[in-house]
């Protein structure tokens, strides 16, 4: 199973920027898809972005126009880059590698979680 690892959290005001990562174990290319979740205190695990085998991008709604998933195929690395951040962006982000998609939506469970990197944005 893909190990992941990742990285680029903290704290930040409202309106900041910041970049996540997640570097897997070993190459993964254009084989897997990719998605970041988070997770908020009290709340539910939600979608947050996914970067198909495809290359095609999805967003969460919450997100769009202000967060872009990339990825990295040489570094075996995907990145969100996150803009215009808002309190409610606060949470445990997470990266899973390998889901699957049904339709639009995707499903982790087939796939491998990283440990998790916290971003907590400041009003």
């Amino acid at each position: 199973q893909v190990q992941l690892v990742e990285s680029g959290g903290g704290l930040v005001q409202t309106g900041g920027s910041l970049t996540l990562s997640c570097a897997a174990s070993e190459r993964t290319g254009s084989r897997y898809n990719w998605a970041w979740f988070r997770q908020a205190p009290g709340k539910e695990r939600e979608f947050v972005a996914a970067f198909r085998r495809s290359g095609r991008k999805q967003y969460a709604d919450s997100v769009k126009g202000r967060f872009t998933i990339s990825r990295d195929n040489a570094k075996n690395t995907v990145y969100l880059r996150m803009n215009s951040l808002k309190p409610e962006d606060t949470a445990l982000y997470s990266c899973n590698v390998g889901g699957r998609f049904w339709a639009e939506q995707y499903d982790p469970d087939f796939g491998s979680w990283g440990q998790g990197t916290q971003v907590t944005v400041s009003s």
